[in-house]
């Protein structure tokens, strides 16, 4: 059995920032996991929006 240790991974959510900002019904969001020893700033990443029906930016929601 594997001991089980706090590690550095930990899962963020990306909600989408034009889709929030235009109103429309419905969320936009993803679940990743990121490194907090590597990357200590909240991340920003280009996703595809359903309800939009293209790419959009995405951020770190607490």
């Amino acid at each position: 059995m594997a001991k089980k240790s706090k590690g550095n991974r930990v899962q963020v959510i990306l909600e989408c920032t034009e889709h929030k900002n235009s109103g429309m019904a419905g969320m936009s969001r993803y679940i990743t996991t990121k490194n907090r020893k590597n990357t200590t700033q909240r991340i920003e990443l280009k996703k595809y929006n359903s309800v939009l029906k293209r790419v959009t930016v995405h951020k770190e929601v607490k």
